[in-house]
């Protein structure tokens, strides 16, 4: 079952390139406002879960609202064995994320038997009991009050601490798993997720073996989840059963919706305007709204959601390139127009004047 990396094709990285370069200039610009960088933080976290699950939705055609129980996963796993074992943060983030694709298995191979949205909905009451899980055993999680005292993770010697230090450290992570992705979609696996996306009946005659690549894909997807978890627990050194339950999970699919599903890079776009939009909101709405909580974000994206489905189905990633190539060539069209008619002006008068 598990995943041939010999078959991974390894295509160009230009445009992961240029993103990095963008990504690792930005702290030095924004090295004073810890909010910026804090916000950026998140971005990353939120991009390498949205990338996981753009590989399972956008390629192998399936839905889960799962992921934040395998967020979940990774966070609980790696507190509690760095805090009550001594473990490094590095192997506890390892075993977070073993574990979670262990758990992806498990619940993949009954879901995987069902047909159409019933994995959504299997997905649905997974999240729902390792939510309950998280919230009832305390001497595990500790419950609602918490779980405090988390370690922050060492490089090298290095405690990183600062939010300066752990963006570089998230976007390594983020971008890894882009490049990661990319690769896997641009590989014969790629092709034969999406020959399944496209119809399971045709890839099954052609003897693509589906339900092995769908658990794959739903496996990795939990190991993105876990791994982003974990380093989340670490970083915040704090985590409650509040931060993983079903409504992070519809957010992370409303991030693939808004990015885009069928590109690697709309992981990191939803991501990124999932946060800023967020963030936007919790400045606007009290100016018009003074005693609004916080049901209005879940109100304004369930809206933007909706939106996206009926209007721009296949995300911003898509989208936004084809809206511009078409305003492009309309906006040459109107200079050029207008560069002929100032000639044909210049020349009417210049031959008055002759």
């Amino acid at each position: 079952m598990g995943l041939d990396l010999k078959k991974i094709y390894n295509g160009s990285t230009k445009g992961s390139l240029l993103v990095a370069v963008i990504l690792l200039g930005l702290p030095l610009v924004f090295s004073t406002n810890n909010y910026l960088l804090s916000t950026l933080i998140m971005i990353g976290f939120y991009t390498i879960v949205s990338t996981g699950l753009t590989l399972l939705m956008g390629y192998a055609g399936q839905i889960s609202l799962g992921q934040a129980a395998f967020y979940g996963i990774g966070a609980y796993t790696s507190a509690y064995f760095t805090t009550h074992f001594g473990l490094s943060p590095w192997l506890a983030m390892i075993v977070g994320a073993i574990l979670a694709a262990m758990v992806a298995f498990v619940i993949g191979i009954p879901a995987f038997r069902l047909r159409e949205h019933y994995l959504a909905l299997a997905t649905l009451g997974f999240g729902v009991i390792v939510f309950t899980f998280f919230k009832e055993w305390k001497e595990i999680t500790g419950g609602l009050n918490g779980f405090f005292g988390i370690p922050p993770i060492s490089l090298f010697g290095i405690t990183i601490q600062t939010d300066f230090q752990f963006y570089y450290l998230v976007w390594v992570f983020a971008l890894i798993g882009i490049l990661f992705a990319r690769n896997i979609v641009q590989s014969r696996i790629g092709r034969a997720l999406l020959s399944i996306h496209g119809s399971e009946i045709a890839a099954n005659s052609l003897g693509v073996n589906i339900t092995k690549y769908k658990l794959q894909m739903f496996m990795i997807s939990a190991i993105y989840a876990a791994v982003a978890g974990s380093l989340y627990a670490h970083y915040v050194t704090f985590i409650n059963p509040q931060l993983f339950e079903m409504i992070t999970s519809i957010y992370f699919l409303i991030m693939v919706v808004i990015g885009g599903a069928g590109s690697v890079w709309g992981g990191l776009i939803g991501a990124a305007v999932y946060v800023c939009l967020g963030e936007l909101l919790k400045e606007i709405v009290p100016l018009f709204i003074p005693n609004a909580g916080g049901e209005f974000e879940i109100v304004f994206f369930g809206i933007l959601l909706v939106i996206m489905l009926i209007y721009m189905p296949n995300g911003l990633s898509r989208s936004v390139p084809k809206i511009v190539k078409r305003l492009l060539p309309a906006w040459h069209r109107k200079n050029e127009s207008m560069l002929v008619s100032e000639n044909e002006n210049a020349s009417s008068i210049g031959g008055e004047r002759l």
